[in-house]
């Protein structure tokens, strides 16, 4: 896919990856919708890139609705699809407390995997009604983010790497069912990363994943996951598959 031109929906694409992702895409020529609850960050990348901003709840099947609505009017169908939405609340299952609340665990899944399937079926939606692409015949590519948390299963973060696993898990059949409507779908899984997420991580912790790491022994750059979109994008043959990109890292 040649991205000049085309549209892209990016949610969480306030910060982190996110806006990384935003900036490079639109710098390689595309009309960009960042949405994000969070319309303050929204409003400063968009600014930043001349795309727009919009507020999306990504639980939120009318607040997803309306969000990719309002980017099809101003952009047309978005051809390209990257869910970079996320929190980070991982807490043990049981400690000196007792049982984590169970609202912890659905807050978790619901905004990551309920989120990721959400935009993904309204997506995959205007993309089955586009004309097929002439260079490639496909009409549009969904990349969603896991996690090496999801194949390593670090512990006290049960949830997170089950959420991440799953998103995960969902490419190659998800793939295999969009293929009819020559929709690609891709996950993405970072290491450790820097972003807002990463900042509230304990310091010996970070020093502790940073030695951890194999080569290059540091957290990845939002730009370079960006970059990792790109590829995918501009690679047809990149299909129901999920891409590692961690240095090495494998955590304990």
């Amino acid at each position: 896919m040649h991205i000049q031109g085309m549209a892209a929906i990016i949610t969480g694409g306030g910060s982190g990856l996110g806006a990384a992702t935003a900036r490079h895409l639109a710098s390689a020529g595309a009309k960009v919708a960042v949405l994000d609850i969070n319309m303050d960050q929204a409003r400063g990348v968009a600014a930043e890139i001349g795309g727009i901003a919009l507020e999306c709840d990504v639980t939120s099947d009318l607040s997803a609705e309306a969000a990719i609505g309002q980017a099809r009017t101003a952009h047309g169908p978005a051809r390209i699809s990257v869910c970079c939405a996320g929190i980070s609340e991982s807490r043990r299952m049981v400690d000196r407390n007792g049982p984590a609340p169970l609202a912890h665990h659905q807050r978790l899944v619901d905004v990551h995997l309920v989120g990721t399937y959400n935009i993904c079926r309204l997506a995959a939606a205007d993309m089955a009604a586009c004309e097929p692409l002439p260079d490639t015949g496909e009409r549009g590519v969904l990349i969603n983010t896991a996690s090496i948390a999801g194949f390593d299963g670090p512990a006290g973060a049960i949830t997170y790497d089950a959420v991440k696993a799953a998103i995960a898990a969902m490419s190659l059949p998800m793939a295999r069912e969009l293929s009819r409507h020559a929709i690609r779908v891709m996950a993405i899984a970072p290491g450790i990363f820097k972003t807002p997420m990463a900042a509230g991580l304990r310091q010996d912790y970070i020093d502790e994943m940073t030695q951890a790491i194999p080569f290059p022994k540091r957290f990845g750059e939002p730009a370079e996951y960006a970059r990792m979109v790109e590829t995918i994008l501009t690679t047809p043959m990149l299909n129901g598959e999920t891409i590692r990109i961690d240095g090495g890292l494998r955590m304990t």
